[in-house]
């Protein structure tokens, strides 16, 4: 960590390379917290929307999109402080903290048909795990994080464990893979542990009452355009320049993909989101599969690996980055002018929309999941549009009814394959060859980038060692304890970030340690026992 804070908030200028979560909320405690005007405050977007992985897009005419969803819980410390500060779009007079309670309070979470397999619901009040599995599970919490570099789940685990309902569970919901990181399960079973007993009906997941995008970053950006923050969209940062003398690293300068730079001054300031799971993803259309890209087309990942080339501990992006077949899945969307499909599954699941949460095929060969959100799950869909969406962890594999790869599929292609295995293909035909129903798959090569096995420093320290005026931000730097793939890990690193490099009255807010409260421990110790 830096030796000395920046005390001339007032004369610095801040610079933020992305425009994620991380960066998104670094700027409000740059401003609100450590005194930096917001005019001196400028985010640079390789994109042409801010959010990063938090996206959501589209109308009834062409489709609705989402990569993805990033699950929420109530014991987010760093994530609803921040949306406290934020007021809602829809209701200036409450803030989108109060309108994700609000929301939640109503509709609450309750699987009932959490795993299927050959159409029916499967029975979850038991994870089946056998003692030794779960002496396992149990003994993985003691093991100290260091003794696991490198390991994989399936290092740990005899190969039976990943038949039970419990991994079945986890798999899906967490997106982790046989091969992912040992090290990093350890965390989610430690942060999450008061959530262990809910698993199976997804108990204590949160919702936002839209898309992220619309709940969530939209309010964040007009926050901050309020406050003079510049949005500087579609400029690529290539490089970055570095003083490494008297043992310090200092950033000097910002080099442009249109060949502009910057010139860093005395108080300065560099914020950087480095590396990304949403880098390079390319979506298809009802008649098309979505093509996989990779390094060559990204931006994030690449200027990671230059920099860190220049020193040790700007951290180890290969570790990501380089094996994007053991990264990658498919995820799509669905737009139904038509509510057949919600329809049945309401009736299937026992589950109104918004309650149900994901729904898993355990037999389809891709593990495929979806999901059916609240609707309107976008503030400009309308009433007579449905919106679901989907993804497969099993890519490369072939469909149990469609004679292609996932990777391969269209949206028609996939939709047909999820109503083979819910036994609805006479139900939707009609509904198809109407042409009310299109479906966008979206390829994402690095999705599963930062469940990749690692070692410790691997991942950059938010600020490393020496750093005078450069931070690392979002789920590539280092939050000791906390989870990746996480909203919350995305704010707790800005507020490393900024509380680490100005001089303010704010400490970084201490985790929900659930895993030393003897109610929750008992209280797992009964569900991986039932």
């Amino acid at each position: 960590m830096n030796s000395k804070k920046n005390q001339h908030s007032q004369n610095a200028k801040v610079y933020l390379i992305g425009s994620g979560m991380s960066a998104l909320a670094s700027a409000i405690y740059l401003e609100k917290d450590a005194g930096v005007p917001g005019k001196n405050i400028h985010i640079f977007e390789k994109d042409n929307i801010p959010g990063g992985a938090c996206d959501g897009a589209g109308n009834k005419y062409d489709g609705f999109i989402i990569r993805g969803g990033r699950m929420h819980e109530m014991h987010y410390e760093c994530y609803w402080e921040l949306l406290s500060l934020i007021p809602s779009l829809e209701n200036p007079n409450i803030s989108v903290r109060d309108e994700s309670y609000a929301f939640n309070e109503r509709f609450v979470s309750n699987a009932q048909a959490r795993l299927l397999k050959e159409g029916k619901k499967l029975d979850v009040s038991s994870y089946g795990l056998s003692l030794s599995q779960q002496a396992d599970f149990l003994k993985l919490t003691f093991m100290s994080e260091r003794s696991l570099k490198n390991k994989q789940i399936q290092d740990w685990f005899e190969p039976s464990f990943f038949e039970t309902k419990l991994w079945l569970i986890w798999t899906s919901m967490f997106a982790f893979q046989k091969w992912s990181s040992l090290a990093e399960m350890r965390r989610y079973m430690k942060r999450f542990i008061h959530l262990v007993d809910g698993l199976h009906r997804l108990g204590g997941i949160m919702r936002t009452k839209y898309n992220q995008y619309d709940s969530v970053i939209r309010p964040m950006k007009k926050y901050l355009e309020e406050k003079g923050i510049n949005f500087n969209m579609g400029k690529e940062v290539i490089d970055i320049d570095f003083d490494f003398s008297q043992g310090k690293k200092t950033a000097t300068a910002l080099h442009f993909k249109d060949n502009s730079q910057i010139q860093l001054e005395k108080h300065d300031v560099v914020f950087f989101t480095n590396g990304s799971i949403t880098d390079s993803t390319d979506s298809g259309t009802w008649d098309t599969p979505a093509q996989l890209k990779g390094l060559a087309e990204s931006s994030s990942w690449q200027l990671w690996k230059k920099i860190a080339a220049k020193d040790a501990a700007f951290g180890n992006p290969s570790t990501f980055c380089d094996n994007i077949d053991l990264q990658k899945w498919y995820s799509f969307t669905a737009t139904l002018k038509d509510p057949t499909f919600h329809d049945y599954m309401e009736n299937f699941s026992g589950n109104v929309d918004g309650t149900g949460g994901l729904v898993t095929l355990t037999d389809s060969n891709w593990l495929m999941s979806f999901v059916i959100a609240r609707q309107p799950h976008f503030p400009n869909q309308p009433d007579d549009v449905k919106v679901f969406w989907g993804y497969g962890l099993y890519a490369d594999k072939k469909g149990n009814y469609i004679d292609k790869t996932m990777a391969q599929c269209s949206g028609a292609e996939i939709l047909q394959e999820l109503y083979y295995h819910l036994k609805i293909q006479d139900l939707m035909k009609p509904i198809s060859d109407a042409g009310k129903v299109n479906c966008i798959p979206v390829a994402m090569p690095f999705v599963d980038s930062l469940f990749m096995p690692r070692e410790l420093g691997d991942r950059p320290d938010v600020i490393p060692k020496g750093s005078t005026n450069f931070a690392f931000i979002g789920q590539f730097a280092e939050a000791p304890k906390d989870c990746v793939f996480t909203v919350e890990y995305s704010v707790r690193t800005a507020q490393i970030a900024v509380y680490g490099l100005f001089d303010t009255d704010k400490e970084v807010h201490p985790m929900y340690d659930s895993a030393h409260n003897p109610k929750y421990l008992i209280a797992a110790l009964k569900a991986i026992s039932r």
